[in-house]
């Protein structure tokens, strides 16, 4: 099993530098495109759009297919992805390919939540499927710090050349480690949306959107707000990313240990309420210097220990549509990121000072925290005999 896991995490690791390591060479890329950062920033929107497009595209070609055969073949798509963007020279080439690199990653998250549970089979569970996630986290820790390296030092097109070859690397573990496995039952394409009539799937995929949403409202800014406003050096900045990594990395684990002990609702209510102090005590005290640090590491570790709680919990309350479920917390966490974003830009331009990002994330972490006590109310117990 644990191999397995592996396998499955080598995935999520490449997905994630895929998906983030954009963010820290876009100066790079925009010089060589010949175009502006604020136009190299829609390589990060066509991503984010191939993602939400690609989930229920794949659903809708590949829900009857073995699973193995499924991750194999969406592991394929992010290789040829990442060999056309490490040859590209061209910008609207790029926009395109961006596109087709988005198009796997839900689905392969949600494919490998559906294996990682049948892995565990049903004895911690949760803890299956944040090794399964870790890779994400793994990737802003190392991953995306060694990318812009790489960028500086040579060029940004070795990136996605390591990419393809991480993925090779993949793609042969998962052929050799993951054991073969039965197909979904088959409920057709209208089956796969059935399990959206009941609330309790709503409520987790508004917990999730608001969640991240009101992190990442905050964690879009939060280098300026610390060099600007926490008045931390630019120089630290490096050191403040491997910090807010770690967070991330710490919080994948303690999620799912604390999932599998008190329940995955319980602990996801519990981080969310972190979530909003944490992004309250930013609005309000991160003119100090080591409380803006220590709240950062706050978000980025609930940011993803919530994760693999939200995952399983979709899963458990989707019978006959697993496979669109687990692709809908990338969705409800892509779609957050965007809201996010927009939504704490809106202070800046407004002329207010950078700890006001944290103030529309608050109100957004709120909002989480009725979704999760609703669903804890509701649904929590069953949650535990499913």
């Amino acid at each position: 099993m644990k191999r397995a896991l592996i396998s499955l995490a080598l995935g999520t690791f490449g997905l994630g530098v895929s998906e983030f390591v954009i963010m820290g060479i876009l100066p790079y890329m925009a010089a060589d495109f010949g175009v502006t950062i604020a136009k190299a920033g829609h390589f990060i929107s066509s991503y984010a759009l191939g993602v939400c497009t690609g989930a229920p595209l794949m659903v809708a070609i590949m829900r009857t297919w073995p699973l193995k055969r499924i991750v194999v073949t969406l592991m394929g798509i992010y290789i040829l992805a990442a060999v056309a963007m490490s040859l590209c020279q061209e910008y609207y080439s790029m926009l395109a390919i961006r596109f087709m690199a988005g198009l796997p990653h839900g689905a392969y998250f949600g494919v490998g939540s559906i294996i990682a549970d049948r892995l565990a089979r049903g004895h911690k569970s949760t803890t299956a499927v944040a090794v399964m996630c870790l890779g994400m986290p793994v990737a802003n820790l190392i991953g995306i710090p060694l990318g812009t390296f790489i960028c500086q030092m040579a060029s940004w097109h070795y990136i996605f050349a390591f990419s393809a070859v991480w993925g090779g690397v993949t793609l042969l573990c998962i052929w050799r480690f993951i054991p073969t496995m039965e197909a979904l039952p088959d409920v057709g394409m209208r089956g796969q949306f059935r399990f959206l009539k009941s609330l309790a799937p709503w409520l987790l995929i508004g917990a999730t959107l608001l969640g991240n949403g009101g992190v990442f409202s905050y964690f879009s800014y939060y280098a300026p707000l610390l060099t600007d406003y926490s008045g931390i050096s630019p120089s630290l900045l490096p050191m403040m990313s491997v910090i807010a990594g770690a967070g991330m990395v710490c919080g994948n684990i303690a999620g799912g240990t604390f999932s599998d002990k008190i329940g995955p609702g319980h602990t996801g209510r519990a981080l969310e309420i972190i979530i909003f102090f944490s992004l309250l005590s930013i609005f309000l005290f991160s003119h100090i210097a080591w409380c803006s640090i220590l709240c950062m590491f706050l978000t980025t570790f609930c940011l993803f220990g919530v994760s693999s709680p939200q995952q399983l919990l979709l899963l458990r309350f989707s019978q006959g549509g697993e496979f669109l479920a687990g692709c809908m917390v990338q969705l409800a966490f892509n779609l957050g990121n965007a809201l996010g974003a927009y939504f704490g830009g809106i202070p800046l331009t407004c002329g207010l000072t950078y700890n006001y990002t944290a103030l529309p994330g608050f109100m957004m972490a709120a909002g989480g925290i009725v979704c999760y006590m609703i669903f804890c109310r509701r649904y929590e117990r069953l949650a535990k005999n499913k």
